[in-house]
Protein backbone atom coordinates (compact mmCIF):
# COMPACT_ATOMS: atom_id res chain seq x y z
CA UNK A 1 0.00 0.00 0.00
CA UNK A 2 1.36 3.40 -1.01
CA UNK A 3 2.10 6.56 1.45
CA UNK A 4 -1.07 8.04 -0.60
CA UNK A 5 -3.60 5.30 -0.46
CA UNK A 6 -2.69 5.02 3.49
CA UNK A 7 -3.08 8.41 4.32
CA UNK A 8 -6.73 8.53 2.05
CA UNK A 9 -7.91 5.49 3.66
CA UNK A 10 -7.03 5.90 7.41
CA UNK A 11 -5.26 9.50 7.75
CA UNK A 12 -1.82 7.43 8.51
CA UNK A 13 1.31 7.16 6.88
CA UNK A 14 1.28 3.22 8.20
CA UNK A 15 -0.87 0.57 7.72
CA UNK A 16 -2.58 -0.24 11.11
CA UNK A 17 -2.27 -3.01 13.27
CA UNK A 18 -5.72 -5.81 13.55
CA UNK A 19 -4.55 -7.11 16.93
CA UNK A 20 -7.05 -10.42 17.19
CA UNK A 21 -6.88 -13.56 15.42
CA UNK A 22 -9.63 -15.10 13.07
CA UNK A 23 -11.05 -17.42 16.30
CA UNK A 24 -11.20 -14.30 18.08
CA UNK A 25 -14.12 -13.16 15.70
CA UNK A 26 -17.08 -14.87 17.25
CA UNK A 27 -16.42 -13.88 20.99
CA UNK A 28 -15.75 -10.36 20.02
CA UNK A 29 -19.26 -10.34 17.79
CA UNK A 30 -20.94 -11.80 21.11
CA UNK A 31 -19.77 -8.94 22.92
CA UNK A 32 -21.54 -6.37 20.41
CA UNK A 33 -24.63 -8.31 19.69
CA UNK A 34 -27.01 -6.18 18.18
CA UNK A 35 -24.58 -3.94 16.63
CA UNK A 36 -22.94 -6.79 14.89
CA UNK A 37 -24.17 -6.81 10.92
CA UNK A 38 -24.10 -10.48 9.68
CA UNK A 39 -24.89 -11.20 5.77
CA UNK A 40 -24.89 -14.89 5.19
CA UNK A 41 -22.33 -17.16 6.65
CA UNK A 42 -19.53 -14.09 6.83
CA UNK A 43 -19.50 -11.71 9.71
CA UNK A 44 -18.95 -8.29 9.52
CA UNK A 45 -17.42 -5.91 12.42
CA UNK A 46 -17.50 -2.33 12.47
CA UNK A 47 -14.02 -1.09 13.61
CA UNK A 48 -12.50 2.19 14.59
CA UNK A 49 -9.02 3.80 14.00
CA UNK A 50 -7.39 3.95 17.43
CA UNK A 51 -4.58 6.34 16.51
CA UNK A 52 -2.03 6.52 19.75
CA UNK A 53 -1.91 2.58 19.41
CA UNK A 54 -2.62 2.72 15.49
CA UNK A 55 -4.63 -0.28 15.91
CA UNK A 56 -8.46 -1.47 14.15
CA UNK A 57 -10.45 -1.99 16.97
CA UNK A 58 -14.16 -3.02 17.55
CA UNK A 59 -16.41 -1.07 18.02
CA UNK A 60 -20.25 -1.00 18.96
CA UNK A 61 -20.95 2.88 17.52
CA UNK A 62 -18.96 5.14 15.77
CA UNK A 63 -17.31 2.43 13.25
CA UNK A 64 -15.51 4.11 10.58
CA UNK A 65 -14.34 0.71 8.51
CA UNK A 66 -16.42 -2.42 8.29
CA UNK A 67 -13.81 -5.90 8.45
CA UNK A 68 -14.84 -8.73 6.53
CA UNK A 69 -12.79 -11.85 8.01
CA UNK A 70 -12.21 -15.38 6.48
CA UNK A 71 -14.77 -17.98 6.85
CA UNK A 72 -14.41 -22.02 6.84
CA UNK A 73 -17.41 -22.12 4.68
CA UNK A 74 -16.46 -20.18 1.30
CA UNK A 75 -12.82 -19.77 1.80
CA UNK A 76 -10.81 -16.53 0.49
CA UNK A 77 -13.89 -14.50 0.43
CA UNK A 78 -11.54 -11.36 1.53
CA UNK A 79 -9.01 -11.82 -1.40
CA UNK A 80 -11.99 -12.45 -3.96
CA UNK A 81 -13.49 -9.27 -2.80
CA UNK A 82 -10.51 -7.10 -2.95
CA UNK A 83 -9.95 -8.35 -6.15
CA UNK A 84 -13.56 -7.33 -7.57
CA UNK A 85 -13.45 -4.08 -6.05
CA UNK A 86 -9.72 -3.56 -8.20
CA UNK A 87 -11.20 -4.53 -10.89
CA UNK A 88 -14.14 -1.93 -10.34
CA UNK A 89 -11.78 0.60 -9.90
CA UNK A 90 -9.63 0.16 -13.27
CA UNK A 91 -13.36 -0.15 -14.60
CA UNK A 92 -13.79 3.76 -13.54
CA UNK A 93 -16.72 2.42 -11.82
CA UNK A 94 -16.99 4.14 -7.79
CA UNK A 95 -16.11 2.56 -4.76
CA UNK A 96 -14.63 3.31 -1.61
CA UNK A 97 -11.23 2.67 -0.34
CA UNK A 98 -10.97 -0.81 0.66
CA UNK A 99 -7.54 -3.56 1.17
CA UNK A 100 -6.63 -6.49 2.94
CA UNK A 101 -4.95 -6.60 6.44
CA UNK A 102 -3.55 -9.55 8.16
CA UNK A 103 -4.91 -10.30 11.79
CA UNK A 104 -2.64 -11.35 14.26
CA UNK A 105 -2.87 -14.73 13.22
CA UNK A 106 -1.78 -13.58 9.57
CA UNK A 107 -5.04 -14.61 8.12
CA UNK A 108 -6.27 -11.57 5.28
CA UNK A 109 -9.51 -9.96 6.56
CA UNK A 110 -11.35 -7.09 3.91
CA UNK A 111 -11.39 -3.66 5.53
CA UNK A 112 -13.62 -1.20 3.38
CA UNK A 113 -14.60 2.48 4.22
CA UNK A 114 -17.88 2.72 5.58
CA UNK A 115 -19.73 5.20 2.79
CA UNK A 116 -22.27 6.55 5.46
CA UNK A 117 -19.42 8.09 7.38
CA UNK A 118 -17.27 11.44 6.21
CA UNK A 119 -15.33 12.50 8.45
CA UNK A 120 -17.27 11.36 11.78
CA UNK A 121 -20.48 12.63 10.17
CA UNK A 122 -23.37 9.96 9.38
CA UNK A 123 -24.47 10.24 5.86
CA UNK A 124 -28.40 8.87 6.02
CA UNK A 125 -28.62 6.34 3.60
CA UNK A 126 -30.94 3.54 2.54
CA UNK A 127 -30.53 0.42 0.15
CA UNK A 128 -33.26 -0.68 -2.07
CA UNK A 129 -34.79 -3.41 0.25
CA UNK A 130 -35.41 -0.35 2.80
CA UNK A 131 -36.65 1.75 -0.15
CA UNK A 132 -38.68 -0.88 -1.62
CA UNK A 133 -40.13 -2.04 1.73
CA UNK A 134 -38.77 -5.15 0.77
CA UNK A 135 -38.29 -7.54 3.97
CA UNK A 136 -37.11 -10.44 1.47
CA UNK A 137 -33.69 -8.89 -0.18
CA UNK A 138 -34.01 -11.69 -2.59
CA UNK A 139 -37.19 -10.38 -4.15
CA UNK A 140 -37.70 -8.38 -6.85
CA UNK A 141 -36.32 -7.24 -9.49
CA UNK A 142 -33.60 -4.54 -10.93
CA UNK A 143 -36.03 -3.22 -13.23
CA UNK A 144 -38.24 -2.27 -9.55
CA UNK A 145 -34.13 -0.49 -8.40
CA UNK A 146 -34.39 1.22 -11.76
CA UNK A 147 -37.43 2.63 -11.58
CA UNK A 148 -37.13 3.87 -8.24
CA UNK A 149 -33.82 4.88 -8.59
CA UNK A 150 -34.70 7.64 -11.51
CA UNK A 151 -37.43 8.90 -8.90
CA UNK A 152 -35.48 9.60 -6.09
CA UNK A 153 -32.20 10.64 -7.39
CA UNK A 154 -31.33 14.24 -7.87
CA UNK A 155 -29.21 13.21 -11.10
CA UNK A 156 -31.77 10.39 -12.23
CA UNK A 157 -30.64 9.53 -15.95
CA UNK A 158 -26.73 9.36 -14.91
CA UNK A 159 -28.01 7.17 -12.40
CA UNK A 160 -29.11 4.78 -13.97
CA UNK A 161 -26.50 4.63 -16.46
CA UNK A 162 -24.34 4.10 -13.30
CA UNK A 163 -26.80 1.46 -11.91
CA UNK A 164 -26.60 -0.18 -15.36
CA UNK A 165 -23.21 -0.35 -15.61
CA UNK A 166 -22.98 -2.02 -12.08
CA UNK A 167 -25.29 -4.51 -13.31
CA UNK A 168 -23.25 -5.58 -15.86
CA UNK A 169 -19.67 -5.49 -13.89
CA UNK A 170 -21.60 -7.89 -11.12
CA UNK A 171 -22.86 -10.53 -14.37
CA UNK A 172 -19.27 -9.84 -16.19
CA UNK A 173 -17.66 -10.96 -12.74
CA UNK A 174 -19.91 -13.80 -11.56
CA UNK A 175 -21.63 -12.10 -8.59
CA UNK A 176 -25.01 -13.99 -8.59
CA UNK A 177 -25.56 -12.58 -4.96
CA UNK A 178 -26.19 -8.70 -5.65
CA UNK A 179 -29.43 -8.71 -3.44
CA UNK A 180 -31.71 -5.74 -2.90
CA UNK A 181 -29.21 -4.23 0.12
CA UNK A 182 -26.57 -4.34 -2.68
CA UNK A 183 -27.87 -1.22 -3.99
CA UNK A 184 -27.91 2.13 -2.23
CA UNK A 185 -29.10 5.57 -1.88
CA UNK A 186 -27.20 8.17 -0.13
CA UNK A 187 -29.27 11.83 1.11
CA UNK A 188 -26.28 14.13 1.63
CA UNK A 189 -28.98 17.12 1.74
CA UNK A 190 -32.28 17.45 -0.36
CA UNK A 191 -30.34 18.55 -3.48
CA UNK A 192 -27.83 15.66 -3.78
CA UNK A 193 -29.81 12.38 -3.46
CA UNK A 194 -27.40 9.87 -5.67
CA UNK A 195 -26.76 6.10 -6.12
CA UNK A 196 -23.74 5.41 -3.51
CA UNK A 197 -20.27 3.89 -5.02
CA UNK A 198 -20.77 0.15 -5.48
CA UNK A 199 -19.87 -1.93 -2.61
CA UNK A 200 -20.43 -6.27 -2.01
CA UNK A 201 -18.79 -6.98 -5.01
CA UNK A 202 -17.65 -10.83 -5.17
CA UNK A 203 -16.98 -13.34 -7.77
CA UNK A 204 -19.87 -15.92 -5.81
CA UNK A 205 -19.72 -18.30 -9.24
CA UNK A 206 -15.99 -19.35 -7.39
CA UNK A 207 -17.71 -20.40 -4.06
CA UNK A 208 -20.96 -21.76 -5.55
CA UNK A 209 -20.47 -22.80 -9.00
CA UNK A 210 -24.33 -23.68 -9.57
CA UNK A 211 -25.44 -20.16 -8.14
CA UNK A 212 -27.74 -18.06 -10.72
CA UNK A 213 -26.68 -16.01 -12.75
CA UNK A 214 -28.58 -13.31 -10.91
CA UNK A 215 -30.10 -12.86 -7.23
CA UNK A 216 -33.02 -10.61 -8.59
CA UNK A 217 -34.58 -10.86 -11.44
CA UNK A 218 -33.72 -9.33 -15.25
CA UNK A 219 -35.85 -9.58 -17.93
CA UNK A 220 -38.49 -11.23 -15.95
CA UNK A 221 -35.14 -14.16 -15.33
CA UNK A 222 -32.52 -14.66 -12.72
CA UNK A 223 -30.25 -17.67 -14.78
CA UNK A 224 -28.86 -18.08 -18.41
CA UNK A 225 -29.55 -14.82 -19.12
CA UNK A 226 -28.29 -13.24 -22.68
CA UNK A 227 -27.69 -9.77 -24.23
CA UNK A 228 -31.23 -9.24 -25.25
CA UNK A 229 -31.94 -9.65 -21.69
CA UNK A 230 -29.71 -6.66 -20.97
CA UNK A 231 -30.53 -4.80 -23.98
CA UNK A 232 -34.07 -5.02 -22.54
CA UNK A 233 -32.71 -3.18 -19.28
CA UNK A 234 -31.19 -0.77 -21.25
CA UNK A 235 -34.25 0.48 -23.17
CA UNK A 236 -36.26 0.62 -20.16
CA UNK A 237 -33.61 2.73 -18.00
CA UNK A 238 -33.31 4.50 -21.51
CA UNK A 239 -29.35 4.15 -21.83
CA UNK A 240 -28.48 5.34 -25.70
CA UNK A 241 -27.07 2.11 -26.79
CA UNK A 242 -23.20 3.84 -27.63
CA UNK A 243 -22.76 4.10 -24.08
CA UNK A 244 -24.30 0.84 -22.83
CA UNK A 245 -20.93 -1.53 -22.69
CA UNK A 246 -18.06 0.40 -23.46
CA UNK A 247 -16.56 0.46 -20.31
CA UNK A 248 -16.26 -3.16 -20.57
CA UNK A 249 -14.49 -3.42 -24.24
CA UNK A 250 -11.36 -4.31 -24.39
CA UNK A 251 -10.50 -5.04 -20.99
CA UNK A 252 -9.84 -8.55 -20.43
CA UNK A 253 -6.22 -8.23 -20.39
CA UNK A 254 -6.52 -5.48 -17.64
CA UNK A 255 -8.83 -7.28 -15.47
CA UNK A 256 -6.49 -10.85 -15.82
CA UNK A 257 -3.77 -8.44 -14.58
CA UNK A 258 -5.58 -7.58 -11.94
CA UNK A 259 -6.58 -11.03 -10.89
CA UNK A 260 -2.84 -12.21 -11.71
CA UNK A 261 -1.24 -10.26 -8.63
CA UNK A 262 -4.52 -11.02 -7.00
CA UNK A 263 -3.80 -12.71 -3.41
CA UNK A 264 -6.64 -15.58 -5.07
CA UNK A 265 -5.38 -18.87 -4.98
CA UNK A 266 -3.86 -19.39 -8.20
CA UNK A 267 -6.12 -21.96 -8.99
CA UNK A 268 -8.83 -20.55 -8.68
CA UNK A 269 -7.71 -17.16 -10.56
CA UNK A 270 -8.04 -19.73 -13.67
CA UNK A 271 -11.26 -20.29 -13.06
CA UNK A 272 -12.28 -16.52 -12.46
CA UNK A 273 -10.63 -15.73 -16.07
CA UNK A 274 -13.22 -18.61 -17.83
CA UNK A 275 -15.75 -16.61 -16.04
CA UNK A 276 -14.92 -13.62 -17.13
CA UNK A 277 -14.55 -15.13 -20.71
CA UNK A 278 -17.77 -16.64 -21.01
CA UNK A 279 -19.55 -13.64 -19.72
CA UNK A 280 -17.94 -11.30 -22.40
CA UNK A 281 -18.78 -13.79 -24.61
CA UNK A 282 -22.51 -13.56 -23.62
CA UNK A 283 -22.36 -10.11 -24.03
CA UNK A 284 -20.71 -10.45 -27.33
CA UNK A 285 -18.18 -7.96 -25.85
CA UNK A 286 -14.34 -7.51 -27.73
CA UNK A 287 -11.83 -8.45 -25.28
Amino acid sequence: MTEKFLKAMFNSSKCPVIDFNLADISQKAQKLTDKLSISGVQPKLSVKLGKKQNILIPVAEGGEYILKPQTPTFPNIPENEQCCMDIAENLNIAIPLHCLIPLKDNSLAYVVKRLDREKSIKIHQEDFAQILEQTNKYKGSVEQIGRKLKEISSAPGYDAQLFFERVILNFILGNGDAHLKNYSISYRDKDNIRLTPAYDIVCSKLVLPDEEDSAITINGKKNKLKIEDFNKLAEYLNIPLKVRYEKFENKFDAMRKIIDRSSIAKGKQQQFLEIIEERLACLRLPK
